[in-house]
This record gives structure tokens, sequence and C-alpha cells, in this order.
């Protein structure tokens, strides 16, 4: 049975976050994004292991490297399931704004 990361744990990290920045801008070498970071190239995989796993970044083999991608279709999934709140808590705070005018105004 195949276990499948939390893709909100995987881009809870600042390091996985920072690699699908990179990855963002162009593919990579597991190499190249180890470079940007003054952690082991062993612990960098671990992190692109992590970020495949659940389908943020897909890799692609050229010869004999194998090359990175981001995946924006995986972070748009990410992103309408976070939208769908931006509308209550939009909510949320146009009502606290109007209650702290209303209390503001009773003070003066």
């Amino acid at each position: 049975m195949e276990t499948r990361r939390d893709i909100f744990q995987a881009i809870a990290d600042p390091t996985r976050r920072t690699i699908l920045s990179l990855l963002a801008l162009q593919a990579m070498t597991p190499g190249a994004i180890a470079e940007n970071f003054n952690s082991s190239r062993q612990t960098i995989s671990k992190h692109i292991q992590i970020l495949t796993e659940c389908q943020l970044v897909r890799q692609e083999q050229k010869g004999r490297e194998i090359y990175y991608y981001f995946n924006p279709k995986k972070m748009k999934e990410v992103a309408d399931w976070v939208s769908q709140y931006q509308q209550y808590w939009d909510n949320k705070l146009d009502s606290l704004e109007s209650y702290l005018a209303k209390i503001q105004k009773k003070k003066k």
C-alpha cells in the first residue's frame, strides 16, 4: 500500500518552499538545487523526494542527469482549496472593522 504524504506538511517546511521557488524559475538537477543550501545533498534529496511524492515536482531523466520541474497544476489545487476560505475570512474581518468603527464613534 502506497502512503501519500500530506501536501500541506510538505509546503510547511521553509526549505521545501525554497526548492519550489527555485524550480518555478527553471528545471534543476539535485546537485544544482543543493548548491543553494547549507544542508547536505542527502538532506536536500529527502526534501525533493517529499515534494515528488506530493506531486509538487516531477522528475525527468535526460541522459545521465535527472531534472526536477515544478508542477503548477498541483500547486493550483492547493491554492484553489485555500481560496475557498478567503471569502469567509474577508467577511469576518469586514465585520470586525465595522464593529471597531462603531466603538470608535461611541467614544467620541
